[in-house]
């Protein structure tokens, strides 16, 4: 008799999760229940797994509207009813036309109808009409009764209790953007949308119990089975799985002979250790496919990094899908895929940013589009965002919501509304608001995805499953992750203008000769990594130098424990120690010394503890990965944990270990596993961070330009042009003659790009380098005027931006100019002129320039000048009174004062809750430094954020790296804008 129940994945509308809804329904003993929400399959396979686990039997199907516009109710008789109502969802999501209040040629469903739409005589077989219990009196002698087949009990469930109706309405002025009293009718469920006992709706229902019985009926006959299992995945790559292995066995085969030579026993050893486990469970489709896409990616010269726990795989490096050598870095296959692995293992391939959208496009053409789709990702209500959403809600203007959010326990200041909002706001944290798009997880399935879910089209033009990928794992889809990464589009652009300023063909991927070049391994170890990939941070800049790290062992190593975890733990501190004085310290125990040797007996990976695991307590690598990843929470403990920690220590007992060191090794390995990081994801970063710092070393001008024009590091674009400056870059203002749409580089000269003036609109940057390539370059301000079509308000932003420097006149004397030769255009004609009209000659006023009018304009429109920021300073005798950044060693435990501009800041909690912060900044000389800001001064001198300080503090050197636990900070005043 429930036939039409809501979760809150009945998105803006439900307020009962899955299994909340599945929970409720089993205490009032309902023994079938249908999951209808609206538009939406998200928790089908969840709703189905609880109801199992409940004793209920479930029917799933669809509620389908436009808008708030009820259509009709669609439940699926089987597992070909429920690909039907999703493809009826997919079409109309994916062709953004309105649902059909009627559908043909749809036979497994059955349709339920909230009123009658057409002649109840020319109902189908599968057509009803939903009657709802406040309804039921109206049927008296209603000429509807004599078609009592055609009739079912209709008792939509959307929340459990007048707490929750009003939950509901929340939900739906969320959705409507109005006020709650403002709610038009029909927008929002009635109050009867309870969760009845069978009883109650039977007592509801007596007049007319044909009702009940015939929804009873519908049910009955309604089964559906989402099986959860490999075999949703694309099953064959080629004609057969035999040909399937044999294909992945050639290139596996050929591959390590390519990478390893013909001899090298213990590659081949291990690659056909691999194949035997990949064909045994059925994985080499998934493996030829990865190929498949990083074959797609080589064809068009894209650059791509293979990452994850996929690079523990000698196949995967066989096959290119990773530059991660296994054996170098004894990296176990047990990490990535064993046969005690429940979850499917997943590569993590990183594209450039602008060129992952063609991988993509490539895999859904040579898929299918109705076997792939991208996973979703379940956006929810969280934190301070559900006061805003609840204060427009209730009408509470602006300045009340700021200072609820700002001080939610102020109940004397906070308006009275705000205590309902604090009883509203833990019931929808977590609830989802809106689906959106996985980073880059892809499934490919067997059968059409119809099958399992609805698909939706994303304005990025891929579809997304409803599911996300907790769900899909659930039903045992593969992930192929397919990720954008802006590091990659440095390296890739860099290269592309070596090749062009100076000529030159770089091999980015000769990692051999890049890793042991000597220059490159000079600048890692003095931390010189502005713009290079994972190691510009602040953080990862000073770990380096107190590692005086110079090589890529190093640096995998960095790149595991500079994650807060480790730091937090002590342990990064401890590495760093031991690693300059490697014979200060005991190993616990001979098997630390054999297996962690290389990071000084500290675990610095998850392999770590599946090593150690395996042979100090001698479990199989295989159930030794299942214990990383329940100690990691990605699994649920259950029975499994317990019969793995008895099994552990009956192996300690069995090699002869005592009980209290059996013990500590336990605390150790258990302590470290939540927050441990994959070797291999730490390797194929480290690979990138080294190619970075090679083209910074030998080509610092054009990996600047190509780190500014990708738009994606640590820090502002600010301090990318200065590094550009620090290297001998000579950086100029935009310019109409010189300038792209980004920035460009002709030997030492680094032009800025037009993208970067603020309000400059793309279109008319365009036209400008559009024009400039089919008639050359502009002569003068009128000249400009006269070929490209703009307004006075884009035109003022060129002047004011310098861009026509070249014609001789400042930028007062163009603004006076600019009057007349727009003024003399009503609506824009371009035409090849053979002579201009003779220009009438004004003398005018004296219009200059002031010295510094040029900086505040840049500051405005680009955000930071291109001159230095000290320049600016009011008191230039404030400069007198600092040292420099590289003299900060020769001052340790001293007092002194440094003048500063303002880089970043990150803010961090103390365990006492209170706010401290690390900043960097640059010195006089451009040079970078850092601070530390202890609670109590941060309360007493907070930093206001941009601007030039004045920095008086203690120097502090740990392992050699200096920085100031500050004292006080002074913002000192710049000279007056002189502009208007």
């Amino acid at each position: 008799m429930y036939i039409n129940c809501h979760s809150w994945f009945s998105l803006h509308y439900g307020t009962l999760s899955p299994e909340k809804l599945v929970k409720n329904a089993a205490a009032k003993g309902a023994k079938t229940l249908a999951l209808t929400d609206i538009n939406n399959t998200s928790c089908t396979y969840e709703f189905i797994t609880h109801c199992i686990g409940k004793g209920i039997k479930p029917v799933v199907g669809v509620e389908f509207r436009n808008g708030p516009q009820l259509l009709f109710i669609g439940l699926a008789k089987n597992n070909e009813g429920f690909r039907q109502l999703n493809a009826l969802l997919t079409k109309h999501s994916f062709s953004g036309k309105d649902i059909p209040a009627v559908v043909r040629d749809i036979q497994e469903v059955y349709i339920i109808y909230p009123k009658l739409i057409k002649d109840i005589s020319s109902f189908k077989d599968h057509e009803f009409l939903g009657i709802r219990p406040e309804h039921v009196n109206r049927l008296f002698g209603k000429k509807i009764l004599d078609y009592k087949d055609r009739l079912v009990a209709w008792s939509p469930v959307t929340f459990l209790d007048m707490d929750g109706y009003h939950t509901h309405i929340i939900l739906r002025a969320i959705d409507q953007n109005t006020l709650i009293t403002k709610l038009e009718a029909g927008t929002f469920a009635k109050k009867t949308e309870i969760l009845y006992s069978p009883e109650e709706l039977q007592n509801k229902y007596d007049h007319y119990p044909f009702l009940i019985e015939n929804a009873e009926k519908l049910l009955k006959t309604c089964h559906i089975d989402l099986n959860a299992s490999d075999k949703n995945n694309r099953q064959i790559f080629t004609t057969s799985r035999e040909a399937d292995f044999k294909l992945l066995e050639k290139l596996a085969i050929d591959g390590v002979r390519s990478r390893y030579g013909e001899h090298h026993k213990e590659a081949f050893k291990r690659v056909e250790e691999e194949l035997r486990v990949i064909q045994k469970q059925e994985y080499c489709p998934y493996f030829l496919i990865n190929w498949d896409i990083v074959r797609y990616a080589v064809s068009k010269n894209y650059h791509y990094v293979g990452r994850g726990s996929g690079a523990n795989s000698i196949v995967a490096y066989a096959l290119r899908i990773t530059d991660v050598d296994p054996l170098q870095l004894n990296l176990p296959f047990e990490r990535f895929m064993n046969e005690f692995r429940s979850s499917p293992p997943d590569f993590d391939v990183d594209f450039s940013w602008d060129e992952r959208d063609d991988v993509l496009d490539y895999i859904f053409k040579r898929y299918g589009p109705e076997h792939t789709a991208m996973l979703a990702t379940y956006s929810t209500f969280k934190g301070r965002s559900i006061i805003r959403e609840l204060g427009k809600v209730y009408g509470l203007p602006k300045e009340e919501i700021d200072k609820i959010v700002a001080d939610p326990l102020n109940v004397k200041e906070n308006h009275e509304l705000a205590k309902k909002i604090f009883h509203y706001m833990p019931k929808l944290e977590g609830m989802p608001n809106y689906l959106s798009m996985h980073a880059g997880g892809v499934v490919i399935s067997e059968k059409p995805l119809n099958y399992f879910t609805a698909l939706q089209m994303m304005p990025k033009g891929f579809p997304v499953t409803h599911f996300d990928m907790h769900h899909g794992e659930d039903l045992k889809f593969h992930k192929y992750d397919i990720l954008s990464q802006r590091g990659l589009g440095h390296i890739k652009d860099t290269v592309e203008l070596i090749r062009q300023n100076q000529g030159k063909i770089i091999d980015i991927h000769n990692t051999d000769k890049i890793m042991n070049d000597r220059q490159v391994k000079t600048r890692l170890r003095s931390a010189q990594c502005i713009g290079c990939f994972y190691i510009e941070s602040p953080a990862m800049r000073g770990l380096l130098s107190k590692l005086h790290c110079d090589d890529y062992l190093q640096l995998v190593a960095a790149s595991s424990i500079i994650r807060p975890g480790v730091a937090q733990s002590g342990m990064m501190r401890e590495y760093i120690k031991r690693s300059h004085d490697p014979y200060s310290f005991e190993y616990l125990h001979p098997v630390f010394e054999e297996q962690l040797s290389e990071t000084y007996g500290v675990m610095v990976y998850q392999e770590d503890v599946m090593k150690i695991v395996h042979h100090f307590a001698g479990l199989p690598m295989d159930e030794c990965d299942v214990l990383r990843r329940i100690m990691s929470g990605k699994k649920a403990k259950g029975d499994t944990f317990q019969r793995l920690q008895d099994k552990y220590f009956e192996g300690c007992k069995k090699k002869g270990h005592s009980k209290e060191l059996a013990k500590e090794v336990w605390r150790q390995v258990s302590s470290f596993a939540g927050y441990s990081f994959c070797k291999a994801h730490s390797a194929s970063y480290a690979v990138e961070s080294f190619q970075s710092l090679y083209l910074k070393t030998y080509y610092p001008l054009e990996f600047m330009v190509g780190v500014i024009n990708n738009f994606g590091g640590f820090y502002h674009t600010e301090y990318y042009f200065h590094e550009a400056r620090m290297s001998g870059g000579i950086i100029h203002a935009p310019c109409v003659n010189n300038s792209n749409t980004l920035t460009t580089i002709k030997e030492k000269d680094i032009y800025v790009g037009l993208t970067h003036v603020q309000g400059l609109e793309k279109d008319l940057i365009r036209r400008i380098i559009l024009n400039r390539n089919q008639r050359g370059l502009f002569n003068d301000l009128k000249d400009f005027a006269s070929r490209v079509d703009i307004s006075t308000e884009q035109l003022d932003l060129l002047i004011r931006i310098n861009a026509f420097r070249f014609s001789g006149l400042n930028k007062y004397e163009l603004m006076w100019r600019k009057n007349g030769v727009l003024s003399q255009k009503t609506k824009f004609e371009y035409s090849e002129r053979l002579f201009f009209p003779e220009e009438k000659k004004y003398q005018l006023p004296d219009l200059t320039e002031g010295p510094f009018d040029q900086a505040f304009d840049e500051l405005e429109l680009l955000g930071f000048c291109l001159r230095s920021p000290f320049d600016l300073l009011l008191d230039d005798k404030k400069i007198k009174q600092g040292i420099l950044a590289k003299d900060l060693r020769d001052f340790e435990d001293k007092w002194v004062k440094i003048i500063g501009y303002f880089v970043c800041r990150k803010n961090v909690h103390t365990k006492h809750h209170k706010l401290m912060n690390f900043g960097t900044w640059l010195d006089l000389k451009g040079d970078f430094f850092d601070t530390t800001h202890f609670p109590q001064t941060l309360k007493k001198y907070p930093l206001r954020g941009k601007g030039i300080y004045l920095i008086t503090g203690k120097v502090v050197c740990e392992f050699g790296f200096p920085s100031i636990e500050v004292y006080k900070t002074e913002l000192l005043p710049l000279i007056k804008d002189e502009r208007y």
